[in-house]
């Protein structure tokens, strides 16, 4: 007995399922405009009565966007005005599309890529002029975003770098900076300042950024990370005067690896790695001394002498508490951002002007602080208001946790273990098995 074999065409079942939901949408606001019209009219379809108020003459087809191109068919009368409260007047979407559309582009979809994405939800393409006039809209509530009052009221810890971005000047493209400040709050939670168009890291762009942030509520800085950029160093004296400076060791190794040979650039970072890796400044100091040794008799001189003039800088999160050591001495939680908004940036290529370079930067800027980004704690900022005396709470780093034997012999206060802690974590960070044992040394004498 043979079976009979019901063959289905996707396809043609899912447009007919589409043309369904269309027409089904399509069918109730030409109800309802038939109704405004008889009321309006006191009087339905060719129908005569002395209440009646106006005439018919016909309709006239609009097309409206919403799931699917719709076709309304809007009654013309004579006699009275007809002003529908169903779809306003000029309206070719609805108000749900529009802000689909503006959803899409601040999370960072690409005009051409919305074009497919309105194609394949409504039947039709929206054009890149259209998107254009509703990212006018949006750059309104971004401009009031970009201008807020800050409400975190002390920020202790501010991280700062420049965008660099091409845009049209006079008909000539060139580089643009935009200036990014973001946040630690009182809270510990982080937070966007602000972004500005910079034109060029100089220290008036600078001044006139730091200035603003101030006008709009910043208050409470001890500490700004960021790369070293003179004109930046020089506004942080000139408008933070009680503000300290940490450059960023991240930037400070790729500084120092520019004159290094290739071959050696690992064991070199290690060396500098294990700078910033000390229990304290002192020993910081001390071991970049010794660096610096080491980098001479490997015939490195020129990375010799670019320790030996900047390494200081990159040593003052020493001055803060233990707890946030290794979230203030890099500049990588704005890094971050960064290559979020470079990944958004990238299709745009060259910008008109700099205001659409910066609206688009905060636009990405906004969205990522939507997300968990914004709403996860960074720091535990109780640590902040105590002295580096004071190691009250309880806990080991992993690296000292790894020395179980040996911190049940060294552990024997309670209150100095975070000191220990340091101290046996920088022996685990040398570069070598003789800086190790050296270094065991001197932590078994202190």
């Amino acid at each position: 007995m043979s079976e009979k074999i019901v063959q289905l065409n996707e396809e043609v079942i899912k447009g007919q399922l589409k043309e369904l939901v269309r027409g089904s949408v399509e069918e109730t606001p030409n109800e309802l405009l038939e109704q405004e019209a008889e009321k309006l009219t006191q009087a339905t379809r060719y129908e005569r009565n002395e209440a009646r108020q106006g005439y018919r003459s016909g309709h006239y087809d609009r097309n409206l966007t919403t799931s699917g191109d719709v076709t309304l068919h809007v009654p013309r009368l004579k006699g009275v005005s007809f002003e529908t409260a169903i779809i306003e007047r000029y309206r070719r979407r609805e108000s749900s599309v529009e802000e689909a559309l503006i959803e899409m582009y601040l999370a960072g979809v690409s005009v051409r890529r919305v074009e497919d994405i309105t194609e394949a939800l409504w039947g039709s393409k929206v054009s890149p002029a259209t998107i254009s006039e509703l990212n006018k809209k949006a750059y309104v509530h971004i401009e009031d975003w970009r201008n807020r009052p800050l409400q975190g009221s002390k920020y202790p810890y501010v991280y700062v770098d420049g965008i660099y971005l091409r845009r049209n000047w006079g008909g000539e493209y060139e580089n643009v900076a935009i200036l990014v400040a973001i946040a630690v709050n009182e809270d510990g939670y982080r937070e966007v300042l602000g972004a500005a168009e910079g034109m060029k890291e100089d220290k008036a762009s600078w001044v006139n950024f730091f200035q603003w942030l101030k006008g709009r509520g910043l208050d409470g800085v001890k500490l700004i990370v960021g790369d070293k950029c003179l004109g930046m160093l020089e506004a942080v004296g000139e408008v933070f005067p009680d503000a300290k400076y940490q450059r960023c060791t991240v930037h400070f190794y790729r500084n120092v690896f520019s004159v290094v040979p290739h071959s050696k650039v690992k064991l070199v970072a290690k060396m500098l790695k294990a700078i910033h890796a000390q229990e304290s400044k002192k020993a910081a100091r001390e071991k970049a001394q010794a660096v610096v040794a080491q980098l001479r008799e490997m015939k490195l001189k020129k990375a010799a002498k670019k320790v030996e003039n900047s390494v200081e800088e990159t040593l003052t999160y020493c001055d803060f508490p233990y707890d946030h050591w290794t979230r203030i001495r890099t500049n990588n939680v704005i890094e971050r951002l960064n290559r979020e908004i470079c990944r958004r940036t990238r299709v745009v290529g060259t910008f008109p002007d700099g205001n659409s370079a910066l609206m688009l930067v905060c636009v990405r800027l906004r969205h990522v602080v939507g997300t968990q980004w914004g709403n996860k704690k960074y720091m535990n900022m109780k640590h902040l208001e105590t002295s580096l005396e004071d190691f009250s709470i309880a806990g080991l780093p992993h690296s000292a946790r790894a020395c179980k034997p040996i911190c049940a012999q060294l552990l024997t206060v309670p209150s100095k273990v975070k000191l220990v802690a340091k101290m046996l974590k920088a022996i685990q960070a040398q570069e070598s098995k003789k800086a190790t044992r050296e270094k065991a040394k001197a932590v078994v004498t202190q």
